[in-house]
């Protein structure tokens, strides 16, 4: 079965994602050169859920309830893999902008499309380019956006969670935004980072309760401290 599944992704899932991801591209491209806010989100949450779709991967959200679509947050996932990118754009219900690695914003077209929807490109190549990522980053906050953010930086290489860097949580804190922890389980089956293709699978969001704003650098590490840990306790017991 794997075999045809794999016929499948070459010959059809492929040359079609690669046409949405163009078509995606261009949209919002174009919606943000002629000012359609709404551009800067629905083809690539469209594009998303075709991903998941044509790959035969089924996502089910648990958690919906927990969050106001009017609210700005800063959302906090765990990063077990590709296909966290395609369930969160594609489902978490909440237009955002993504804090992505600097090295994105040269994968052709995509890469522009991103920059112009204004999502937040994190160099941490020296303590000035960082300051820059930030200052970026509250600029979006300014404006009332959400952001959804990858605290451990890269995907998991084993499905554990890695140590989770504090820039999500200091945003928050300086801003007042409430943080919501977001549980990702089945990416990691789906698409490992050691991974050239996917599987079919299954993923599972889990949209916690949001944690209030805190004021203090202290109540920061202990926010992340807490964030980590409901995060992972809506993990299966292998990846504890």
């Amino acid at each position: 079965m794997l075999i045809l599944y794999r016929v499948y992704q070459i010959l059809i899932a492929l040359p079609l994602l690669l046409a949405a991801t163009i078509i995606a591209s261009v949209l919002t491209i174009l919606s943000a050169v002629l000012g359609f806010k709404a551009g800067s989100y629905y083809p690539a949450h469209v594009w998303a859920k075709l991903w998941c779709w044509l790959n035969f991967v089924r996502v089910t959200v648990r958690g919906h309830q927990n969050v106001d679509r009017k609210t700005s947050y800063v959302f906090v996932a765990n990063h077990q893999g590709a296909f966290d990118i395609f369930s969160i754009y594609g489902f978490l219900g909440h237009d955002f902008k993504w804090m992505m690695k600097v090295s994105l914003r040269k994968i052709p077209l995509v890469g522009y499309a991103c920059y112009r929807a204004g999502h937040i490109f994190v160099d941490r190549s020296s303590a000035a380019a960082v300051r820059r990522t930030m200052e970026e980053a509250e600029k979006r906050l300014k404006g009332g956006a959400s952001l959804v953010v990858f605290p451990e930086g890269a995907r998991t290489w084993d499905g554990h969670m890695r140590q989770f860097k504090k820039g999500a949580f200091q945003l928050a804190m300086e801003f007042n935004l409430p943080l919501v922890p977001v549980s990702i389980d089945g990416a990691f089956d789906v698409m490992p980072r050691t991974a050239r293709l996917p599987r079919p699978g299954h993923i599972t969001l889990t949209i916690h309760k949001p944690i209030p704003p805190v004021a203090t650098a202290e109540e920061r590490n202990e926010t992340m401290r807490l964030t980590a840990d409901t995060i992972r306790e809506a993990l299966p017991e292998r990846f504890r």
